[in-house]
């Protein structure tokens, strides 16, 4: 059982990886069998003494809860299994021969101390009570449903007269689930909560916040895409026995060792940033790239204002044009107006590496951004979901898909800011953040976030690495901040996330 970390795979990618485990000599029941291990030692640390419930569906997500309800069984455990429905795929099935106990109907089921749902894991693409979709009765026979693996069971016209006939209702599956979860003390989802999709973090049903996720090989889109994230609780990764790789990958702390005995502040990286309407917002940038490490930062501003070590100088093309500067930044408090815009393309055209955000992304559109996908040298840019739609278009694709796209179009590392916050190259390559601090829904967290990013880049990072040490360094600094903090206070936490060994 490992922390979240490493790739990050789709329901496609996770199917191609069972394939090649296979096709090295694998077999499906072999991965159950594994997978149910996994689990088994998993829920056996976590559930001590207590009683646990393990809910199943029809698919092989059900059967792996069928294979580690077996083992908890044989170590001791005091385990129950209910079902939705009757297994429906050959390694279910024999997983389902084996378990020595009986099987209740879910919609029958009594709470235990410990509930793990194995209802429906990667694949699912319908709400679990969708109309055509009862929870069996007591009153009628398990396998009375024909399902796929991963859906839920369909209610036939035999099934359906059955029910009418007895007087028998059907109890909505995410009610049923949502009463067994309240009841219990902790609740395991096995690798993803039952109700939510694998790919686009979209939440299908009103089900349950779990406590903690076995995801099983490798993370899912899902385990940190919202609002299904949320639902998952802390995600733990078990090894199954399938090799996993994928171009996107979970965040995780960089490598930022400290400057050697021969830097100075010009090896530490000149950072620059243009202020505009707003100089307070460029000045928090400022501060924050100071925080996060870069050597030399100058505000080029009419106002004075902030620590002494900010250098200021009036905004002038021969300003910007220094080759000394390691990263230009510009956005932050910039405005809409033409001084912004006269600003904005004077940025432009310099050769130096640029991280982009605020309100320079508003004034982007058309011939610029076209223009700016032409160019050479470094670039990063910094939308919310607002600036993004308003740049690239709005869309109910995955976030992580809608990051691609926008990097390739801009030819730019895009980092789409959020509870989730995505960072894409054009090369296709992604790193997702996990679980950001919610007290960073204030003013200014996201000109930090820039300050920091911009001081990355002006160290000598490639794009994509600066940005992603950016994005860690200030959730780091938000954790480290505490509760209801301001942005000012975050930008002073970074320079103890910097120091995080």
């Amino acid at each position: 059982m490992s922390p979240l970390a490493g790739p990050i795979l789709t329901a496609a990618e996770i199917r191609g990886a069972e394939a090649s485990a296979m096709a090295a000599g694998a077999t499906v029941d072999s991965l159950m069998e594994r997978a149910g291990q996994q689990i088994a030692v998993a829920v056996r640390r976590l559930a001590g003494a207590n009683a646990i419930l393990v809910v199943c569906g029809p698919g092989n997500n059900g059967g792996d809860g069928y294979v580690a309800a077996r083992l908890l069984r044989e170590a001791g455990l005091k385990v129950r299994v209910a079902a939705l429905a009757e297994p429906k795929t050959d390694a279910a099935k024999a997983a389902r021969a084996a378990w020595p106990g009986g099987v209740e109907p879910v919609a029958d089921a009594q709470p235990a101390s410990i509930l793990v749902d194995a209802l429906f894991g990667t694949g699912l693409a319908r709400p679990l009570d969708a109309p055509d979709v009862p929870l069996p009765s007591s009153q009628r026979k398990l396998g009375s449903q024909a399902a796929s693996a991963e859906q839920p069971p369909q209610e036939t016209p035999a099934s359906a007269g059955v029910m009418a006939r007895n007087g028998a209702a059907a109890t909505p599956i995410t009610a049923k689930l949502r009463a067994l979860a309240q009841a219990a003390t902790l609740t395991i989802a096995i690798d993803l909560p039952s109700g939510v999709t694998t790919d686009d973090g979209r939440v299908l049903s009103d089900i349950p916040v779990f406590d903690i996720t076995l995801a099983l090989a490798a993370a899912k889109p899902s385990h940190l895409l919202q609002p299904a994230a949320r639902h998952c609780g802390t995600i733990r990764i078990l090894d199954i026995g399938v090799a996993t790789t994928s171009a996107a990958q979970v965040l995780t702390r960089p490598n930022l060792p400290p400057p050697g005995p021969d830097a100075h502040k010009y090896t530490r990286g000149m950072v620059a940033i243009v202020a505009g309407s707003m100089p307070g917002a460029a000045r928090l940038a400022g501060i924050a790239a100071m925080r996060a490490g870069a050597g030399y930062v100058l505000l080029l501003a009419d106002d004075h204002s902030g620590p002494d070590a900010l250098v200021h100088k009036p905004f002038a093309p021969q300003a910007i044009a220094d080759p000394r500067i390691g990263a230009l930044l510009i956005g932050p408090g910039l405005g809409r107006d033409a001084d912004a815009v006269a600003k904005l393309d004077a940025t432009l055209v310099t050769d130096h590496p640029l991280v982009i955000d605020g309100d320079a992304l508003h004034l982007l559109k058309g011939n610029r951004l076209t223009t700016l996908a032409t160019r050479d040298t470094p670039l990063i840019l910094t939308p919310h979901a607002g600036e993004f739609d308003a740049l690239f278009g709005a869309s109910d694709a995955s976030k992580i898909k809608r990051a691609r796209a926008a990097a390739v179009q801009a030819n730019a590392v895009i980092v789409f800011k959020g509870a989730d916050t995505v960072i894409a190259g054009p090369d296709g390559a992604v790193r997702v953040a996990p679980g950001a601090s919610p007290w960073l829904s204030t003013a200014g967290t996201g000109d930090v976030l820039a300050g920091a990013i911009a001081a990355m880049l002006a160290s000598g990072l490639a794009p994509l690495e600066a940005a992603s040490a950016g994005v860690w360094l200030h959730g780091e600094a938000a954790h480290r901040a505490g509760a209801a903090f301001i942005a000012d206070d975050l930008a002073q936490a970074l320079s103890a996330a910097r120091a995080t060994e």
